[in-house]
């Protein structure tokens, strides 16, 4: 799939999920589809469909947002100085796409320590797909 261009967003994306990953927007907190999802599967980009989560990494933070200890591999996800807001945060995007995500924070569980907090509007369960990120039509 080649990313598609403005046009093709607009057309296809709701205005929540075209302003949360064309404009780095956020949506509120316990409002996104996926925030209390406890569905087995893959997490894609809402854009290009890039895998970029597995369920079994993700677990409930109390923040109100889906939250992930890790990405699904590491060239899925870029992460990029934010200071934005008069705060300095992590940024998390698409690596294939670009598509604005979510941030990063350093208090997640695990030998990492990491929450990845993502927006449910940038992303799309994949129920069906298998923990390697591919489907029976790939």
């Amino acid at each position: 799939m080649t990313n598609p261009n403005d046009a093709e967003l607009r057309e296809r994306l709701t205005p929540e999920e075209y302003h949360v990953t064309q404009e780095a927007g956020t949506e509120r907190a316990f409002t996104g589809e996926y925030w209390d999802t406890k569905d087995e599967g893959t997490y894609r980009c809402r854009v290009c469909d890039e895998p970029l989560f597995s369920s079994k990494t993700k677990y409930d933070s109390g923040s109100g947002w889906p939250s992930f200890t890790l990405p699904m591999n590491d060239s899925a996800v870029d992460e990029h100085r934010d200071v934005s807001l008069g705060m300095v945060r992590t940024e998390s995007t698409c690596a294939k796409c670009g598509a604005h995500l979510g941030h990063v924070f350093p208090d997640g569980p695990g030998p990492e320590g990491l929450r990845y907090c993502m927006n449910s509007a940038s992303l799309r369960l994949d129920r069906d797909a298998s923990e390697d990120g591919t489907t029976d039509e790939e």
